[in-house]
């Protein structure tokens, strides 16, 4: 039987963000008592807010110690700069470090808090095997974000210490119109600069924003739900298709050929990795739980968030 919602507190690190604001909005559409951690003194768009800064270890001990349910969220935006010595340390202060930060000030006697959720990515199995389906039981990878992930989740695991049930959600490109990576694709195909990018091949796993934050709701609610899950729709698509659909529901066409990889690492340097190299990832085991995605395709998706009726996958079912 799931967790009753009735006025369970949940807090929120870095709830003030993208994925964050539409997490407090559905929890508290289900009756959950919801308050955001944010490192801005301020209360944005009506979401009750407390200050804390990871840096001076400044954090709200009453806050976290009165939760029944802390989903982290927190950290730096990984596509948004390059990845410099400074911006690397960075990324990882603001997700690693922050969950050390909770757990150094958690009440060892405390009993209130019944899991402890965070924030992970499907880069922790690295780019090495285009060919394979990677689940959670597969070993993580070796470059700069797969050992980032590994220790986030370490720290998250490290919460059964104060009897938390611990979970970590592998999270793929999210899918919403103000993500970062979306807004620039479709800023270029609106612009019509739009292209495939290296040889298009590699695949480019993705979930629509709802049904990411419904996992997180799942997380909370199903008390069996323990370790890594990787938030990934069940279709796999690669580049090529990906690009093709987006320019559809844009009522755009692609006219530019390939970025050649070596510009992308040009502009984008070791976070061109993310787009030139891609894998398959398996949503099973989210599956197994009972979850049921409301957007299984990129078809469903896109069309959701761009309010078209069809994509270009299925323009192409349809002849």
């Amino acid at each position: 039987m799931s967790d009753s919602s009735s006025m369970k507190k949940v807090l929120i690190t870095g709830g003030t963000g993208l994925i964050g604001r539409h997490l407090f909005t559905m929890l508290k559409d289900k009756g959950y008592d919801v308050t955001v951690m944010s490192r801005k003194k301020t209360y944005l768009l009506n979401m009750p807010t407390v200050f804390w800064d990871v840096s001076d270890r400044i954090i709200d001990v009453e806050a976290i110690n009165s939760a029944n349910y802390i989903i982290h969220l927190a950290g730096n935006k990984v596509a948004r700069y390059k990845w410099t010595f400074t911006r690397k340390k960075k990324l990882y202060v603001s997700r690693v470090n922050s969950a050390q930060l909770i757990l150094d000030n958690i009440d060892r006697e405390n009993t209130n808090l019944k899991a402890f959720i965070s924030a992970s990515a499907i880069g922790c199995y690295g780019y090495a095997e285009p060919d394979k389906i990677f689940s959670e039981d597969d070993d993580f990878g070796t470059d700069f974000l797969a050992n980032l992930c590994e220790d986030w989740e370490f720290v998250t695991s490290n919460f059964s210490i104060v009897g938390a049930r611990t979970v970590s959600i592998r999270t793929a490109l999210v899918l919403d119109k103000k993500t970062c990576l979306l807004s620039k694709f479709s800023f270029l195909m609106r612009l019509g600069l739009g292209s495939v990018v290296g040889s298009g091949k590699q695949f480019m796993p993705w979930i629509h924003i709802r049904d990411l934050c419904r996992i997180y709701i799942m997380a909370i609610e199903n008390p069996k739900m323990r370790g890594p899950y990787n938030a990934v729709a069940p279709e796999h698509v690669n580049n090529i298709e990906f690009t093709k659909s987006l320019a559809y529901c844009l009522n755009r066409s692609i006219r530019l050929p390939n970025t050649p990889d070596y510009l992308m690492r040009f502009v984008y340097g070791e976070r061109a990795n993310m787009i030139l190299n891609g894998n398959r990832i398996s949503s099973d085991k989210i599956r197994n739980t009972g979850f049921v995605f409301e957007h299984k395709t990129l078809d469903s998706a896109l069309s959701d968030l761009y309010k078209n009726k069809h994509s270009f996958i299925h323009y192409l079912l349809s002849k």
